[in-house]
Parts: structure tokens; sequence; C-alpha cells
């Protein structure tokens, strides 16, 4: 028997938000599948943040329609706190109390049982690896460890949808790579999450798609790859084992960019699956043969610049 597809997680329609004459949004559409992480890209004061707080309830919006979870987030707030779960950039982590007991806390906040309480405190210090500091205070945690405890905490109501503001800002290199396990473990068990980020790598490796804003307003979105196809530069690099070959090559696809050392030529592209089987079947119908093959496409770090105007360095 087919089963039908989940519906949405997130919907967004014509989502608008002012402070004064400072218009944060400008009308953003957003729609979240179910089971999926999805990331909203922009510069420092894009609107990510409010973005997330409205969408979580904390604030209100000026216009728009939403929906998360299921539940109009205008007319059934509480329905949707109790349906997701938040991580800001900054810890909500009680340095004074050990990491069993700040998630124990949050468990008394979310009206759990005694029973139930014990047995998803337990779970999760195995699941975010804290069994060893579980009965250590707060306070004596590395980065890492209050990063992880802080996204175990914002689980404790188990979430259909958990918004991970920033999760990873001010992370060395390893504990970011350590948050990102976590993260794609939850979404293989059914989970789905909403990401913000200042780091364009993270969204790369995390999202399945990438929605970037600029001035209030959705300016691209798609996957990772998609996005990488939408400003120039991608190429697709041949070597070729031979001078003759390489130079017949150059003479049928018309390349500019050709290194006669190294025999390679560099062929502009979009990176696209059907550009790399028209360049093939270019070269076998004449019979040339490329000893090697690699495609390069802009990283979103291009993508930034070429659609917001601002330097990297904006979201680090």
């Amino acid at each position: 028997m087919m089963t039908s597809p989940r519906p949405p997680a997130i919907t967004a329609t014509g989502l608008r938000k002012s402070y004064g004459d400072h218009l944060v949004l400008d009308g953003i559409d957003l729609e979240v599948p179910a089971g999926t992480i999805f990331s909203l890209l922009g510069p420092n004061g894009a609107g990510k943040t409010t973005a997330v707080q409205i969408l979580s309830t904390l604030i209100g919006a000026d216009g728009g329609e939403i929906r998360v979870a299921g539940h109009d987030v205008a007319g059934e707030p509480e329905a949707v706190r109790a349906a997701i779960g938040v991580t800001g950039q900054f810890a909500a982590v009680d340095n004074l109390l050990t990491g069993a007991e700040n998630l124990a806390m949050m468990a008394t906040l979310h009206h759990l049982g005694r029973a139930e309480r014990k047995r998803r405190v337990a779970r999760l210090i195995e699941q975010f690896d804290l069994v060893e500091a579980a009965q250590k205070p707060a306070s004596t945690y590395s980065g890492g460890m209050r990063r992880r405890l802080d996204i175990a905490m914002g689980l404790m109501g188990d979430p259909q949808v958990l918004f991970l503001d920033e999760p990873t800002t001010g992370l060395d290199p390893r504990s970011r790579r350590a948050v990102w396990r976590l993260v794609r473990e939850l979404v293989a068990g059914g989970t789905t999450v909403f990401l913000t980020t200042q780091y364009l790598e993270e969204a790369d490796q995390l999202a399945d798609r990438i929605a970037l804003i600029d001035g209030g307003k959705v300016v691209a979105e798609g996957t990772p790859e998609a996005l990488k196809r939408l400003v120039p530069g991608g190429h697709i690099t041949l070597r070729f084992a031979e001078p003759r070959t390489h130079e017949a090559a150059a003479r049928l696809l018309d390349a500019d960019l050709r290194d006669e050392d190294e025999l390679t030529l560099q062929v502009p592209s979009d990176g696209g699956v059907d550009a790399l089987y028209s360049l093939l079947d270019k070269l076998k119908a004449a019979s040339i043969h490329a000893a090697e093959l690699s495609v390069h496409t802009p990283d979103l770090d291009d993508v930034f610049l070429a659609l917001t105007g601002n330097q990297k360095e904006s979201v680090r």
C-alpha cells in the first residue's frame, strides 16, 4: 500500500517583520519538508534570528501565514511550542547544575512524570556522549560539551522540529564536526532541523535545502549544489596522456584555458550531469580519450558574494 508523503514541517507565506522604520523581513516564503535539514543563510542583520524567533513563537510577525508542525503559529502557539525545540547561539545551560540536573530541570518544565523524566535524561546523556560528565557541574564543560548539552536540552520534549540558531558559533573544528554528526543522527531519526549558521561550510555539509536571504527577501533557494550552479566559474578539467590528444581536444572543445606542460584543459561548465554527458559524448564521437576528469563548481562563498553583494566576513 502506498503511503502519502508527510506534510511540510514548516510553511511560511508572506512573512513580514519590522522594527520601527527598519524592515527586517519583507514578505518571505519558506517551505521545509519534514525530516530534512533546512538552512537559512544571509549577512549579519539579514533577519535569520528574527525568522527563527517568529517561527518558534518567541515574537509575533507583522504579517504572513505560518504553520509549524501542522499548527498555525498565530492561532495555536501552545501547540507549536509543544512540537518544537529551540537551541540558540548562546547555550542556555545553568553552570551551577550538573549536566544531568540541567536535563532533569528541562524535563520538569515539560511536565514529564518521574519515570519518563529519568528515562529521557538517561537516553539523552548517552546519545550525546555525556555519560562521564553527567554528574559534573556544567561550569567545567568545554564549549563542545556545553553545546551538546544545550541541544540535548532542546530535545527533551521529543520535538518534531528543532530550531538551531547558529549552534556551532565559537566552537573549534573538532567540536563543530561532533555537532554535525549529532544533527545528522537526529534527522535520520525523523526530526526536522531548521538551521541558521554563520559558517557557509556548515550549511554545505548539512543542509538538504538552503534559502539565502538579503534585504529582507529570499534571493535564492535550492539544494547546495543547485545554488552553486547559479554563479559563473564552474568548469571541467581534463588531463590527457599525450600532447597529440591534448591538442586535438583543445581544437574540438575550443578551450581557451590550456596547460601545455600538464596536458590539461579547462572547459566552462555549470557542473551539471547533462553538461558532463554532452562533453563526454563529444570526446567519444571524436575518438579522443581523456586520462583524468574532474568537475569544479563554485562554492557557497561564491554564491554568497554573488547574490548578496556582501563580503564573506559577514558570515565568517
